[in-house]
C-alpha cells in the first residue's frame, strides 16, 4: 500500500472540501471493506484518504409520510435490524440478507454497496477498468469470462454491477441524494449507475468531489409487493452468479404495475422493460412467472463461458415474482 494522507472530518463540507478534482486525489472511506482491499493491491493509489464515519447526519433511517431517508452510513446490520425496511420493503432486506458474512455486514455501508467497484478479476489484477491489453484490446470476449456480463455486454465494458442493493432499489424507484461543492443534487438509482466507456470514467455518475448521503425510497413504493432472489455458487461470502429484485403492485389479483431489475449479469443494474411489459395485466403463475422471466433474457448475449447466467437469471425472475406473489420475506 502507498503512503497516503489521512483526513477524518466531522461535516460534509469538510469532507467535500478534503476531495480533490480527479480520482486519484482523494478516496472516501466508510465501512472500508472494499477501499482497503483496492489499496492493498495498488489498484488504487489516492494521496489522500478521507474518513467520513463521523460526518454528522449520514446515519440512520427515518420514515414518514414522503418516504423513507436511508443515511449512506447505514450498516448492513442495521438496515436488516430496521422493523419498516423488513415490512414495507422486503426486497432490500433480502438483498441485504444475502451478504452473510458478519464482519461486512457489521462494517459495510448501504452507501459503500452502491458504489463499490466491480469484481472482475481483470480489473482486481491491475488490467484497468475495461481489462485491456497493451494493444487497447478487451482481455474479457477471448479470455477467462464466465463471471462477466451477458447484457449491456455490447463493449467496452464486460464487468458486472456488484451492488447488492443496487437492483432493489431500482425496483423500488429509490433517490440518491449527492453533495458536492456546488450544493445537493438528487438523481433517480435507476441513473445513477452508468457503463464507463474508458479507465478513466466511474460506473456510477458520482464525481470525484462529490459524496453519497442519502437514499430516499418514496411513499408511492409502499404498496408495492417486492422480493430479491439470488443465485449463489454458494452460501458462504461470495458474490451472486445472477440477481433479480422485483416490485408490483396488484388490482383484482392482477399486476397493474411492476418493475424488474436484474443484478450481477450486466455492467450496471439492468432493469427489464420488455419483461416489465409482459408482467403488465397477469397473474403470478408458475407458467405466468416462467413466461415473463424468459423475457428479461430475451436480448441476452453471453460469451464463450458464461451461457449458464442466462438460466440462473430466469431462474431469478421467476422465483422472485412468485415470493413477492407470496409476499415472502
Amino acid at each position: 500500500m502507498e503512503a497516503f494522507e489521512y483526513a477524518h472530518p466531522t461535516t460534509q463540507r469538510e469532507a467535500i472540501e478534503l476531495l480533490g478534482s480527479s480520482w486519484n486525489e482523494a478516496a472516501v472511506l466508510a465501512g472500508g471493506t472494499d477501499l482497503i482491499s483496492l489499496m492493498k493491491e495498488y489498484v488504487v493509489t489516492p494521496k489522500r484518504v478521507v474518513n467520513i464515519k463521523n460526518v454528522e447526519g449520514l446515519k440512520g433511517i427515518h420514515s414518514d409520510a414522503e418516504g423513507v431517508r436511508i443515511g449512506a452510513l447505514v450498516t448492513m446490520d442495521e438496515l436488516l435490524d430496521d422493523a419498516t425496511i423488513r415490512s414495507e420493503f422486503p426486497a432490500l432486506t433480502q438483498a441485504a440478507g444475502g451478504i452473510t458474512s458478519p464482519q461486512i455486514r457489521s462494517m459495510g455501508t448501504v452507501g459503500g454497496d452502491l458504489c463499490q467497484r466491480p469484481r472482475c478479476w481483470y480489473f482486481r489484477n491491475g488490467y484497468g477498468l475495461l481489462a485491456r491489453d497493451e494493444r487497447g484490446k478487451s482481455l474479457v470476449p477471448a479470455g477467462e469470462n464466465r463471471y462477466h456480463a451477458i447484457l449491456g455486454n455490447s463493449g467496452p465494458a464486460y464487468f458486472v454491477s456488484p451492488s447488492s442493493l443496487g437492483p432493489a432499489l431500482i425496483a423500488l424507484e429509490a433517490k440518491l441524494q449527492l453533495a458536492g461543492p456546488s450544493g445537493q443534487r438528487e438523481v433517480r438509482a435507476s441513473e445513477f449507475f452508468v457503463i464507463p466507456k474508458s479507465d478513466a470514467e466511474r460506473e456510477n455518475v458520482l464525481k470525484p468531489n462529490e459524496v453519497l448521503t442519502h437514499i430516499f425510497i418514496p411513499a408511492s413504493s409502499r404498496g408495492f409487493r417486492s422480493a430479491t432472489y439470488e443465485v449463489r455458487h454458494k452460501t458462504a461470502l461470495d458474490w451472486p452468479l445472477a440477481a433479480a429484485a422485483v416490485a408490483f403492485k396488484q388490482e383484482g389479483g392482477k399486476i397493474r404495475e411492476g418493475r424488474i431489475v436484474l443484478g450481477h449479469v450486466a455492467p450496471t443494474p439492468w432493469q427489464a422493460r420488455e419483461a416489465e411489459k409482459e408482467l403488465e395485466g397477469k397473474f403470478i403463475t408458475e407458467t405466468a412467472a416462467a413466461s415473463v422471466a424468459e423475457a428479461a433474457l430475451r436480448g441476452a448475449k453471453p460469451l464463450s463461458q458464461n451461457g449458464y447466467k442466462v438460466q440462473l437469471a430466469k431462474v431469478a425472475v421467476k422465483r422472485a415474482l412468485l415470493a413477492a406473489a407470496k409476499g415472502e420475506a
